[in-house]
């Protein structure tokens, strides 16, 4: 496929046969022209495709009508949100610029001033970032943060009730008569894994079962480091009967490493997740999860960025509730099958030999 160069003002005025200040004059809603050469100018515009650079329309009006959505990298989580922005932005006026200014594992900090600093004032009029591990910035624009690292500050914030989450998570399992339930958590340095951890042992009080500290372990929300996570606690002799992941990505991985290692997901067992991620739906068996309204915290999150920079006064930060998703990877403890112990067949019965037969001299 090619593409032609892109399509300048000039080559609109010379279709047009006007000059490049009356196209200026149209483009820019000037006064000046007539009505018959402005829709001329204007079928020309749309013949041509032409559209104003970004660059040259912030210089002009110091507005671009683009509004930014960064995020660390394209992964599930991210991605959700990043479909609930892009249908709010419909019929806002604004367009979506899609940023990725991480360093390739979510992990880097600092990443957002860095995208903060490259697209602000010339590119983009305000900013949804998801996840950021910073939230003082210094921008001279509307910025909201989605589920920040270190929770909710002076920044406008949308995020969900993670505490509560887990709470019905572990509250689920021990319904189901598990006592002997890991958590494989996210990293320290996050807040929303901080209190995940905290609504598993809250719930693991109120039901007045002791949290085995060995159960509970570092994944940090990530396929790779969840996996030796799983891998060490399914390996364990007394392993956990059920397994609460912080995340998805992270139970996907606990179900891996569980059919790797011969243990049957939910036969021998449970597992269940946080997030609700399109792939929860998709593994097998599918994943039992908390939902987090990921597409409508993206939405929210725009529709808050929309609002702040036309100075509607609201509440700038915006919790959204958890809720359970039932599927087939968890079942009751009492459905477990049980092993029969091996049974020792009876020893054989000891049976004496006949006594032997007297024994004659030779020629007696």
């Amino acid at each position: 496929m090619e593409f032609s160069q892109r399509v300048k003002m000039s080559d609109v005025a010379r279709t047009a046969g006007v000059s490049v200040a009356t196209v200026s004059k149209v483009v820019n809603g000037r006064y000046g022209v007539s009505q018959a050469t402005v829709e001329r100018v204007q079928r020309v515009i749309h013949q041509l495709g032409y559209e104003a650079s970004l660059g040259a329309q912030s210089l002009r009006s110091h507005r671009t009508n683009v509004l930014g959505i960064l995020v660390a990298e394209f992964e599930p989580f991210s991605t959700e949100l990043l479909k609930g922005a892009s249908r709010e932005v419909a019929g806002t006026g604004y367009q979506l610029l899609a940023y990725s200014g991480g360093d390739g594992d979510g992990s880097g900090v600092g990443w957002e001033r860095r995208s903060l600093a490259r697209l602000s004032g010339t590119l983009i009029d305000g900013a949804v970032i998801v996840t950021p591990t910073v939230v003082e910035t210094k921008q001279g624009f509307h910025v909201v943060a989605v589920d920040p690292h270190t929770g909710p500050s002076g920044l406008p914030t949308v995020d969900s009730d993670n505490f509560a989450g887990a709470v019905l998570a572990t509250t689920y399992l021990l319904s189901l008569g598990h006592r002997r339930i890991g958590h494989i958590s996210g990293r320290p340095d996050l807040e929303s894994a901080r209190l995940r951890e905290a609504g598993f042992r809250k719930a693991m009080a109120d039901a007045g079962v002791p949290v085995d500290e060995r159960l509970v372990r570092v994944g940090g929300f990530r396929i790779e480091g969840a996996a030796d996570t799983a891998a060490e606690l399914l390996g364990l002799p007394d392993r956990p009967t059920a397994v609460f992941a912080g995340n998805d990505l992270s139970a996907i991985s606990t179900l891996n490493v569980a059919q790797a290692m011969g243990i049957a997901v939910p036969d021998e067992l449970s597992v269940i997740g946080f997030d609700n991620v399109p792939e929860s739906a998709l593994v097998n068996p599918p994943l039992t999860t908390i939902m987090q309204p990921l597409q409508r915290m993206g939405a929210e999150a725009l529709r808050l960025l929309v609002d702040l920079i036309g100075g509607v006064e609201r509440d700038t930060h915006i919790r959204l509730p958890t809720e359970l998703v039932v599927r087939a990877s968890c079942r009751p403890i009492s459905a477990f099958p049980v092993v029969p112990a091996p049974v020792s067949p009876p020893p054989a019965p000891q049976v004496s030999p006949p006594p032997a037969a007297p024994v004659t001299a030779a020629g007696a």
